[in-house]
Order: C-alpha cells, then structure tokens, then sequence
C-alpha cells in the first residue's frame, strides 16, 4: 500500500514538472507581455480602485481603464513613431559629416588646446554618435517589420492587464496560498515587494519620464533640432538612477551655446536644472513611507535587466535583485531594511 502511494506521489510529480517546463517554453515568447500587463496593472491599480468605487463594477472599471491604457500607448505611437524614425534618420545623417572640433575648442579652449587630443575626442564623439544613431534607427525600422508579431504582443498584454487588474485580490490570495511560508513571513513579503514595487515603477520610471519630458519642452520651446529624438534619449537616461538627463541637455546646451547665443542656450540650461529639481523634489513626495533599494542595486539591476530583457529590463531587472534582497533579509530574520534595502519613513 505505502509502494503504491509513493508511486502515484513520484509520477504526480514528475507529470507537474514535465507540465511546467512545457508550460514554460508555451508562454516563453509572450512571457514579456504578460509581466508588462501584470507591472501595468500595478501602475493603474490606483485609478482602477477609484474607478470601481464610481462605477461599484470591477470589469465596467476594468474595460475603462483598459481603453485609457489602449489610447495613451496607441495614439502617441500613432502620431510620434513617423517623426521618430525621421528625426533618427536626420541625425544619423548630421553624425557622419558634423565637425565636433570646432564646438569643442569654442566652448572648452582650455582643455581643447592640443590638436592631437582634440581631434582624438572628437572622433570618439563620432563614433559614439554614429552607433547610437544607427541603433535607434534600425530599431524604429524593426519595429515596423514586426508590426504583425508587436500586435499579437500587445494583445496578450491587453488581456493580462485587464484580467489582473479586475481579480487581483483573487489572484494576491492564490499567490499566497503557493507560498511556503508562515503568515507572518507572507505579510513581510508581500509588504516589502509591493514598497520596493512602487518604488522602482513610480520613483524612478514615472520620475524619469517627468524629467524627460521637462528637458524636452525647453527643446521644443528653443528650436533645438530633432528635439522629438533627444526627449526619447533624456527620458531613457532619466530613469537610469544616478545618469539622469544631465547627459543630455547639458551637451545640447553647450552645441546651442556655440551655434545659436546665450539666451537659448541659457534657457535649455533652465530647463535641464528643473529636470534635475524635480528628481529632489517629487522623489520624496512619491516613494515617502516606501522601501527603496539601494541606488548602486538599482543601477546595477537596470543596466543588467536590460541585457537580459531588454528595454522591458528597466523595470524588471531591479524588482528580481529586490525581491532576491527580501528573501535575504527574511531568511536572516533581521529587522528589515538593511543597507540594500534604505530605511522605511514612519
């Protein structure tokens, strides 16, 4: 008798295995969209709940949110990605024959002097600009190749986001109810990944894109050419934890100095400094009473993310260090944060 319930308990377990590896490599190439519609779903969890207390019906609120979510990617994708891709090509175009000597020498007399150092610099300076150039490019045109495969994708995101936002609750309960853990392990757990949550995909995605955008409205105000391109490039710089949008308005403001006069290049240095405000100034506003990783973690996690998932990476690649962190800490059984995790204000 004990044989025999062995047996069955043996092969119940391997038949689980060998349908979670199939599973696995089923889900593999929509795994992606599947994580963005549940991060998704996170985002608009706020909205979704106000919503609902509006309408008291979870898939009315859930189809609404949904249709918001559909319009802001779609429509901006719609109108934008035409001036994408021509404001790349414009770019790539001006790296090949711009001369980045005489800028250089202009605004930087001093440590520009030797010809020699000068003219090495400045071919870096190509070179760089020539492949970043050429990349964005050819990704914009593979984005129009796949178009067929990214609507599949974004169907499958479509449908994750809403069903997840509409039982969430149902789903947190049979999350939980997976876990080996005690309850008091469980709230730790659930308590600390949805701060470092919210923190990742609020303090630094939504912060980054503000601070994008904050440099980009002085591109646009100041005629600063293919300013639609450098805002995609200030906003991507702006999430990374300690790059920020420095690296962009600040040589955008030094090729303006040199090219158009002070006032616009003082003007764009406005904006790039209210960029820069807004990270001290919202930050502690959006993650108060939050759990933070540490910020070498989050850059670490974001640039590793990004090998390995690509752009989606951003996001994911700091919430698998940080939940790894929490694991950490709870099986330390110290009291939590720690130096990885910066300290909750109470």
């Amino acid at each position: 008798m004990m044989d025999d319930v062995y047996f069955k308990r043996v092969m119940t377990s391997i038949l689980l295995f060998v349908l979670l590896v199939l599973s696995f490599f089923l889900v593999k190439p929509i795994l992606m969209s599947i994580v963005l519609g549940i991060l998704l779903a996170f985002v608009f969890s706020p909205m979704y709940n106000f919503v609902y207390k509006k309408t008291l019906s979870r898939n009315l609120s859930a189809s609404i949110v949904s249709v918001f979510l559909a319009l802001i990617i779609i429509i901006p994708f719609w109108f934008f990605l035409p001036i994408f891709i021509d404001q790349s090509f414009k770019i790539y175009q001006a790296a090949q024959g711009f001369d980045f000597v005489t800028p250089l020498k202009t605004a930087f007399p001093g440590l520009f002097s030797t010809e020699g150092f000068s003219n090495e610099f400045a071919s870096i300076l190509h070179s760089f600009s020539t492949k970043v150039s050429s990349y964005v490019l050819n990704a914009f045109g593979q984005l129009i190749l796949n178009f067929p495969t990214l609507a599949l994708q974004f169907l499958v995101m479509a449908f994750t986001f809403f069903y997840v936002l509409k039982d969430k609750d149902e789903l947190l309960i049979y999350v939980k109810s997976l876990l080996p853990f005690s309850k008091e392990i469980e709230t730790k757990i659930f308590e600390y990944s949805e701060g470092i949550t919210w923190s990742v995909l609020y303090g630094q995605v939504v912060i980054g894109l503000i601070q994008g955008i904050s440099v980009g409205l002085g591109f646009y105000l100041f005629n600063v050419p293919n300013a639609l391109f450098l805002t995609l490039v200030a906003i991507a710089l702006g999430i990374l934890p300690i790059v920020g949008t420095t690296i962009v308005w600040l040589p955008v403001a030094v090729y303006i100095l040199v090219t158009q006069g002070t006032l616009p290049a003082f003007g764009i240095m406005i904006f790039g400094l209210i960029s820069n405000f807004a990270d001290n100034f919202l930050r502690p506003i959006i993650v108060s009473r939050r759990t933070q990783l540490n910020s070498a973690l989050m850059l670490i996690g974001m640039i590793g993310g990004i090998f390995l998932f690509g752009i989606l990476g951003v996001i994911l690649g700091p919430l698998i260090i940080a939940y790894l962190v929490i694991l950490l800490e709870v099986y330390r059984n110290k009291r939590m944060p720690g130096i990885l995790l910066q300290p909750t204000e109470k």
